[in-house]
């Protein structure tokens, strides 16, 4: 299976970085979103990132020019059909993923995978969704997709072995490392991660700490690049909501939601792409919200 062409559904944070690492390693992108306005941000945003990286060396101005010519977008879902390959990162809800998919069929080619960039959904009940689960998998960027090295590969239960060994060249092709998770909730990553970060929301929700102190805790006591809130903030607090509600179908109690993790989306906040989740990034500097 030759993978030349790829469409990406959903203009956001995940969708525009993975349009900007495929555009960049010679893929011809369709970026497709409902919201125009959104698809212009994303195109907007691409071309700030590529700018820092063309500023810092990693590539030079003729690549950023090239990669950029690469990528279309499109508010029509079937112009996606005559790709070679679709990533779905949409928003993390089962029912969206699907009628995606389900709109996307009777437009797609006979040779056409189709791949979704879920953190913690089932792949293999994803697959049973559609006429073609043989050629579904999971394709798991992280975020944010043109900094971070690691994809995870997921198969479903009839994933193909030709199916997978595509999808893992082209993750080569971008010059990212790959590791296999088996299709349980979260993964891997998600797995470990954001109970990590439900524990830290239940720190603060008992008075353990306050805000600063548990994240200053996690960075100074552990190295972490980033404290269990801030980097909650920065993956969405809905999203680390979602994939909690996800592990709990475990049915083990330890991956009980926090319950100041739900009032927090209940009360819409979610992080930084609202302006305010456990921190306020309202001002000048981000300062906790409470």
């Amino acid at each position: 299976m030759i993978i030349e062409t790829v469409g990406v559904v959903g203009g956001g944070q995940m969708g525009s970085g993975i349009a900007h690492v495929l555009a960049l390693a010679g893929y011809d992108v369709a970026l497709m979103d409902v919201d125009a306005e959104r698809l212009g941000a994303a195109i907007a945003k691409i071309g700030r990132d590529m700018d820092r990286q063309a500023t810092r060396g990693a590539i030079t101005e003729e690549e950023k020019g090239l990669a950029l010519q690469r990528i279309r977008t499109t508010v029509r879902l079937p112009e996606l059909g005559s790709s070679d390959l679709v990533i779905e990162a949409a928003t993390e809800k089962e029912a969206v993923k699907q009628k995606i998919f389900d709109d996307l069929a009777k437009h797609l080619r006979p040779a056409t995978i189709l791949t979704t960039n879920t953190s913690s959904l089932s792949i293999t009940r994803l697959a049973g969704g559609t006429s073609r689960p043989e050629q579904f998998m999971g394709l798991h960027f992280m975020n944010p997709v043109p900094a971070m090295q690691l994809i995870e590969l997921i198969r479903g239960i009839a994933t193909s072995r030709e199916t997978f060994e595509a999808v893992r060249g082209v993750v080569d092709r971008l010059g990212k490392s790959a590791v296999v998770a088996e299709d349980y909730p979260g993964f891997i990553v998600n797995r470990l991660l954001i109970p990590m970060i439900n524990e830290a929301v239940y720190a603060l929700y008992e008075s353990v700490g306050s805000v600063a102190d548990i994240d200053s805790s996690m960075k100074l006591g552990a190295n972490h690049p980033m404290g269990p809130l801030e980097l909650a903030d920065f993956i969405g607090l809905d999203t680390c909501l979602a994939i909690m509600n996800v592990l709990h179908g475990l049915a083990d109690t330890k991956y009980r939601p926090c319950p100041l993790l739900v009032k927090y989306v209940e009360a819409r906040w979610l992080g930084r792409k609202v302006g305010k989740g456990f921190y306020d990034y309202r001002g000048p500097e981000p300062v906790p919200s409470r």
